[in-house]
């Protein structure tokens, strides 16, 4: 039986200096991903090492991330199989080479989707010239314009809800379904509904099948976003006290 586990990255496997918990140690902190400049900017707890190293040792290990091409290069984690980058929209296979399959058939529905989604982000840019704060960014990489992020000078998730509340929730193409809407922390993303991290790894579930006699499948992740494709898998993974865990908690 071969078994793989589909990791999310961030505040999952580590996180920002600034969402480490007071009781943590500076000194049990470890470097996992770095700024462009080489800063470090996110740290493994001392749990988060012994958990990778855990993973690294029993299991194949996907990475499923929101990270663009260049922030992955910027991780520093030894990954040996498929990648999934751009929450979905991209999959480099073990080589880093694209996977032409998966990418036409994305490519194939996208400028449908782009124009909904440019449609939405001229009003979002609109308002954040008009309110002070708000930094709307296009993601763009490998010379595709995959979805939007806003963020919010303040770091507060409050700023960025009213925005989703007044002007992304009630837009046409939020309402049809073609664009989706994610709020994880300072972190506001717009997407194109054919660009999510469930199709992507049901895709590569698939591929692994062919492959073996048998596969078991594991889950980790900390967000709404990442519940999806857990449900994919056949056990699935919480890091405590995240959004996803939260939630679940709430649950009687």
């Amino acid at each position: 039986m071969q078994s793989y586990i589909f990791l999310d990255l961030d505040d999952t496997l580590f996180q920002t200096r600034r969402k480490c918990t007071v009781e943590t140690e500076s000194r049990t902190l470890q470097a996992r991903a770095y700024l462009s400049d080489g800063t470090p900017n996110s740290f493994a707890t001392y749990k988060q090492q012994w958990l990778w190293q855990w993973l690294h040792e029993g299991f194949k290990c996907v990475p499923v991330t929101g990270r663009d091409r260049h922030a992955f290069d910027r991780v520093d984690l030894p990954f040996h199989e498929e990648i999934v980058l751009n929450h979905g929209a991209v999959i480099l296979d073990k080589q880093r080479n694209i996977d032409t399959t998966w990418m036409n058939a994305v490519l194939q529905s996208l400028p449908e989707f782009h124009a909904k989604l440019m449609r939405v982000w001229t009003d979002i840019e609109t308002y954040a010239r008009l309110h002070q704060g708000y930094k709307p960014q296009l993601i763009h990489d490998f010379d595709i314009t995959w979805y939007g992020v806003i963020k919010h000078e303040s770091g507060s998730e409050a700023a960025l809800k009213y925005l989703l509340d007044i002007m992304i929730k009630p837009h046409p193409s939020i309402q049809d379904g073609s664009l989706y809407w994610h709020l994880n922390g300072n972190n506001l993303a717009v997407l194109p509904r054919i660009i999510n991290k469930q199709s992507a790894v049901s895709y590569l579930i698939d591929n692994y099948r062919q492959q073996h006699a048998g596969i078991i499948t594991f889950g980790a992740g900390d967000s709404h976003s990442d519940a999806a494709f857990m449900t994919l898998c056949d056990y699935a993974l919480i890091p405590k006290n995240t959004q996803l865990f939260n939630r679940l908690s709430c649950i009687e």
